[in-house]
């Protein structure tokens, strides 16, 4: 579809001071979308002389030099023929092939590695896995554990081309012979500090990638997304540093993964994951093409073949993981603030949340809990009575969660603080390469950081923890900060000027050096947060699910904690970004996500509260959390109105929990999304690639919220086909358009699409008291009168009841009978738990009033209006006449 400039064509040279330089005339066929980057650096102006010293082509293209702009046509950049590795053998092997690659001219980075192995691995028929690495020499390998596979696939659905000179890698989909990947568009390049991989893609259509404050659907026009663990907005709130909270810049977490549709709206999605730990730069150009970009490791990729989204996702997740099966409550609302003062301050909050009878199944309290933002501590002063606290919260069937940094003060006196004396007998803190102590700054002052890659820490982080519960027991942790995050670049006596601190390429949206905020760890810096998460799950001393939510994330982070999208702002932007957070995180495999509702920052307004909390009921977490110095916004704070508004939201989310655990089921054993865009199920409408104003809850629930102030309306856009209105039944049949939706301010609009049966159950204030409620369910028929749903349930707590079979699994179905066109039957795959009832049903989409409804046999009472049959049921099987 577009011309493809492959390294491997003719290049004339002419001499200039003794340097081989490109021929005007072969650097003029590259097109700038065609065009790869060769001197990246930034903080550069790129010159004609800079440039050709490293034998590459110059032309000053339309726009702005990058390095001035930050983005855009590079000026200089590899000419066709620009050396790189030669593939001189190859050999068959029992799961693949491999090979070998030499090259014979050095690059401008140092210390290149000239010789390499190829390892391709044809995993199963949708994996494929490529290695290349360093054959005489050992290099650091991100300690995941990922599937081993021992025989190789039978019947792949991909075909591979290695091209031999230039070497290169082309993967293409065996069913319609679409490349996927293609190496060959520029020069592979694997020196100890530089390793860079390009490729095409199959389009323009990019999503995963994260972290980053972005659209779902990534711009692909000279697009530099960093990947490095960094607490942004923290800068922000120290003196000396500008605000930086803006979008693309490297945040919290690192996840190599993209998720790709192919060319065409054929609807066929593949993926490819980068398993590399290291500080990098993944560059989107509009060939469109991509470039890898890192500083350490080896270069260990997979591609996932699909062939759909949801495919797609799962196999990546049968990679790194799927995640975890959360505990019940961590489903329902959960409120925090930075700022509360006291434990009395904060039980006051919640006793308003009772009186009021809004929702609320956790209470938060941010570092002020702690005496002097010490670990394992509470002001024994503001806070004394945190345990009489928790242990009302218990009684009332609520949990109490508690923020902890990996910060842990280092100047306490000796012998009065145990956190620091038992990690420093025991060896767990990071140190500098003579052996003392790495000592950063953070909220207490002068702290040291614990070394989660190490067994021995995650004991002591365990006694810890143990120790704490033993005097306020709580349910969950909010694990912060760990980027890992300090208030000093690198250390309080700075960094070693060292190759590691000073690599020959930099990535990074902001600065120039890799340990601003933060310390480098070289290789292990963006794991902090999944190690840490890793010790943190409390499943030993609270004998129940772990509940961990994380700032910082990795691949696999999703089986061990959740994640919110960390410091946001009240305002409508944020608001609106964060469903493009939301909808990557559930592609990256960590479902239990969310933001702060209401905003994090500055002041929120009632009416921005109000909507933030309608779209926040349909966050898988949701949290309603502001800072320090600002007014409360707990839905008590507000207006009379705004209050019920938010009230009336919160209780839909509680009626709505049978829905959204049996996702969490679907997502913890299938690795399917929870919140879920809408290309996922209309992969051939490419009218919903870009949307992200919109999603849906598994297949089948549509949320349009309202994201701008001072309206009464919403457009949302209709894939094919019919839909229903989730509060009335009322029918809509779109032909694939966007329609106006009423949406006063106490309404968020809900759609059910033709064909789905959802379980819903009777609302309360906690879902330990709505989670034994009857079960309504609502089915939303396609023309046919056909619908399905299920509906997954346990105990709420335990651990692997899945795994054990401690569980009912419910599948419904709505079907004609055979012989008759008006007679409907319900009917479920296995018997209703004991402890599950149906109270009531709903059909929408009956075009005619019945005249006799039955269950069992028996007739039963129902109403009828206007295409929707209401009844009361005490049964699994009913008939509708």
């Amino acid at each position: 579809t577009t011309a493809l400039i492959s390294l491997g064509s003719l290049l004339l040279l002419v001499c200039d001071g003794g340097r081989a330089l490109p021929e005007p005339q072969a650097c003029g066929v590259v097109p700038e979308a065609w065009r790869f980057d060769c001197y990246p650096e930034r903080g550069v102006v790129v010159t004609r002389e800079l440039c050709e010293a490293r034998n590459c082509c110059f032309i000053p293209a339309s726009s702005s030099p990058p390095a001035l702009g930050r983005n855009g046509v590079p000026w200089c950049f590899y000419p066709p023929g620009f050396p790189s590795y030669s593939l001189v053998s190859v050999n068959a092997t029992d799961l693949g092939q491999t090979g070998t690659l030499v090259k014979t001219v050095k690059t401008y980075y140092p210390k290149d590695i000239l010789t390499l192995q190829l390892g391709l691995l044809y995993e199963t028929d949708n994996r494929l896995r490529v290695r290349i690495t360093d054959p005489s020499e050992s290099r650091f390998e991100v300690p995941i554990a990922v599937p081993k596979a021992t025989e190789k696939a039978s019947s792949p659905a991909y075909s591979v081309e290695l091209s031999n000179e230039p070497f290169g890698i082309i993967v293409k989909r065996t069913s319609t012979g679409a490349v996927l990947l293609n190496t060959t568009v520029a020069p592979l390049f694997y020196c100890d500090q530089f390793l860079q991989l390009s490729s095409s893609l199959s389009s323009q259509y990019i999503y995963g990638l994260g972290e980053h404050r972005s659209s779902f659907l990534h711009d692909i026009h000279w697009n530099t997304l960093t990947m490095w663990a960094r607490d942004v907005a923290t800068s922000s709130l120290l003196p000396d540093h500008d605000s930086i909270l803006y979008p693309l810049t490297n945040l919290y977490g690192v996840h190599p993964f993209y998720l790709a549709m192919d060319e065409g709206g054929t609807g066929t999605a593949h993926g490819f994951f980068l398993l590399n730990s290291n500080a990098m730069d993944v560059v989107l150009q509009p060939g469109p093409a991509i470039t890898w970009r890192t500083i350490g490791g080896i270069l260990d990729f997979y591609v996932f073949l699909g062939p759909d989204p949801t495919s797609v996702i799962g196999q990546y997740l049968e990679v790194v993981g799927y995640p975890a099966m959360p505990v019940y409550w961590a489903l329902g609302y959960h409120l925090c603030r930075w700022g509360y003062g006291s434990s009395n301050a904060t039980w006051d909050v919640v006793k308003n949340m009772r009186n009021y009878g809004i929702p609320q199944d956790v209470q938060w309290n941010d570092i002020d809990y702690m005496d002097r933002s010490l670990d394992f501590t509470f002001d024994p002063t503001a806070f004394s009575t945190l345990p009489d606290m928790v242990k009302d919260l218990h009684s009332h069937g609520q949990r109490y969660v508690m923020m902890l940094d990996p910060g842990i003060s280092s100047v306490q006196p000796e012998g009065g603080y145990w956190p620091y004396d038992e990690g420093l007998r025991r060896g767990v803190f990071i140190n500098h390469t003579d052996g003392s102590t790495l000592i950063g700054k953070v909220w207490p002052g002068l702290t040291a950081f614990p070394d989660f890659s190490d067994d021995v820490t995650h004991e002591w982080w365990y006694d810890n923890l143990k120790r704490f519960h033993d005097k306020v027991p709580f349910d969950g942790l909010w694990i912060d900060m760990n980027e890992p995050s300090s208030f000093v670049d690198g250390s309080t006596v700075g960094c070693p000027d060292t190759e590691l601190e000073n690599p020959p390429y930099t990535p990074g949206e902001t600065h120039t050096h890799l340990s601003h905020l933060t310390s480098s760890h070289y290789n292990m810096h963006s794991l902090y947060g999944l190690l840490e998460a890793k010790a943190s799950c409390p499943e030993a001393y609270v004998r129940k699910r772990a509940f961990v939510i994380s700032r910082s994330t990795f691949p696999s982070q999703g089986q061990y904690s959740g994640h919110w999208l960390g410091d946001n702002r009240s305002h409508w932007k944020d608001m609106y970004t964060s469903i493009a957070g939301m909808l990557t995180f559930n592609l990256l495999g960590v479902p239990l996500v969310g933001a702060d509702i209401c905003g994090f920052s500055e002041q929120t307004e009632e009416e921005l509260c109000v909507r933030w909390t309608q779209l926040g009921a349909f966050y898988p977490f949701t949290r309603n959390h502001n800072s320090i110095d600002q007014k409360p916004q707990d839905p008590p704070a507000f207006s009379p109105a705004a209050r019920s508004a938010m009230k009336q939201s919160l209780l839909l989310r509680s009626s709505l929990f049978p829905l959204l655990y049996t996702l969490f089921h679907r997502a913890h054993t299938h690795g399917h999304t929870v919140a879920r865009p809408l290309l996922f199920e209309f992969p051939k409408d490419v009218r919903t690639y870009g949307i992200d104003r919109q999603f849906l809850w598994g297949k089948s629930l549509m949320v349009t919220p309202v994201l701008d102030p001072g309206v009464d309306y919403v457009v949302g856009y209709f894939p094919q086909g019919l839909w229903y209105d989730y509060y009335t039944g009322d029918s809509i049949r779109s032909k694939g358009e966007e329609l106006r939706l009423k949406a006063p301010l106490e309404h968020i609009n809900l759609h059910l699409r033709e064909g789905a049966v959802i379980p819903t159950q009777r609302p309360n204030t906690t879902l330990f008291v709505s989670s034994g409620q009857p079960l309504h369910l609502v089915s939303s028929l396609s023309e046919d009168g056909s619908a399905g749903g299920e509906l997954f349930w346990d105990d709420g707590e335990s651990i692997d009841t899945f795994e054990t079979d401690q569980y009912a699994h419910v599948v419904f179905t709505v079907v004609k009978v055979p012989g008759s066109t008006n007679t409907i039957t319900f009917t479920s795959s296995l018997p209703i738990a004991s402890y599950i009832t149906v109270e009531t049903a709903s059909f929408y989409g009956v075009k005619m009033e019945p005249t006799r409804v039955m269950v069992n046999s028996h007739d039963a009472a129902f109403t009828y209006r206007a295409n929707q049959v209401r009844l009361g049921v005490r049964s699994q099987r009913l008939s509708v006449f």
